[in-house]
């Protein structure tokens, strides 16, 4: 008989032979299902039942039941191989998570943007050992500092010179941003034409130009290039231009909600593409632990489509 006064604790596969057991009510259809032989599976049960202290079964040569300690202890044995399950996923998950630090930059509003949320949201489930800074940039170091390494993956809006790789996450229209005194700003929406040669916000000369072109549509679609004025190194200072009268530029659609300023409207245009946004890495640096835990989160997300509508 179990001596109630020495009890040691019970192994999980003991925990697992119990449940079965009280599910089938039955040696023979229990060791089968285990892969057990009947003697093995006795003595197994006899060892839990000294080890708890109880008795957890009535049999006799036909039949086999619970008595009142086995099935009150049932749910406690289910609850407990359930959480070893769970233990042993976790710790497999803690094994293959990758230990180190990855700085992601982020341009304009991208930090704020759904996609960015959730990618991060991702890599802190999928990698919880590995820490992350989120490193503003402006228009003047952005890809510079991606291209240096000083970075490792950038939140950013294409397009991007050579060297750099990218994964797209979602595309939304682009509208002009114009001074309040503007008169065109009065109109729902525009067209490239309606623009005539306003002059445009520009950028410092270390900026890649095929980024800026993109941005200021240089040339527009009939041949004529841009005329260009004053020379901003960021966001806020592409709005303050704006807002003096300065230049006008076009931004993504999300500037309307995230970038509300006095002295600045946003119109549609109506022939203006649209923009991309992406998360960009070195070539040279694609498979870096860091920059591969990042592109696999990003991917995760562009694939589930989470992100994909960026506010307005």
């Amino acid at each position: 008989m179990p001596d109630p006064g020495r009890t040691t604790e019970p192994s999980l596969q003991q925990l697992r032979i119990f449940l079965t057991l009280g599910e089938e009510l039955h040696f023979g259809r229990t060791a089968t299902r285990l892969h057990m032989t009947q003697p093995a599976l006795s003595r197994q049960m006899k060892d839990l039942e000294k080890r708890l202290g109880v008795v957890l079964f009535s049999r006799d040569s036909r039949t086999v039941s619970f008595t009142e300690a086995g099935r009150g202890l049932t749910e406690e044995a289910r609850v407990t191989v359930e959480a070893m399950g769970r233990l042993r996923l976790s710790a497999a998950h803690w094994g293959r998570s990758l230990a180190g630090h990855v700085v992601v930059g982020t341009i304009g509003a991208e930090a704020a943007m759904p996609y960015t949320r959730a990618i991060l949201e991702h890599l802190s489930a999928s990698q919880p050992r590995l820490t992350v800074e989120i490193r503003s940039l402006n228009f003047t170091d952005h890809l510079a500092q991606l291209l240096s390494g000083d970075i490792d993956v950038a939140l950013l809006r294409p397009p991007v010179p050579a060297g750099i790789e990218l994964l797209e996450l979602a595309t939304e229209p682009r509208v002009a941003c114009l001074s309040v005194t503007d008169p065109i700003g009065d109109l729902a929406k525009i067209f490239l034409t309606d623009l005539g040669d306003r002059v445009f916000v520009d950028v410092p000369p270390e900026v890649p130009r095929v980024w800026w072109d993109f941005w200021a549509m240089d040339p527009r679609p009939d041949g004529t290039r841009v005329r260009y004025g004053p020379v901003v190194s960021d966001m806020e200072g592409l709005l303050l231009a704006v807002a003096r009268g300065d230049g006008m530029c076009f931004l993504p659609a999300a500037a309307r909600e995230l970038f509300p300023r006095p002295g600045v409207r946003y119109v549609d245009v109506v022939d203006l593409s649209p923009s991309v946004s992406a998360l960009g890495w070195p070539v040279q640096n694609r498979d870096r632990p860091g920059v591969r835990a990042v592109r696999a989160a990003a991917s995760a997300v562009a694939d589930s489509g989470r992100g994909r509508t960026p506010p307005r």
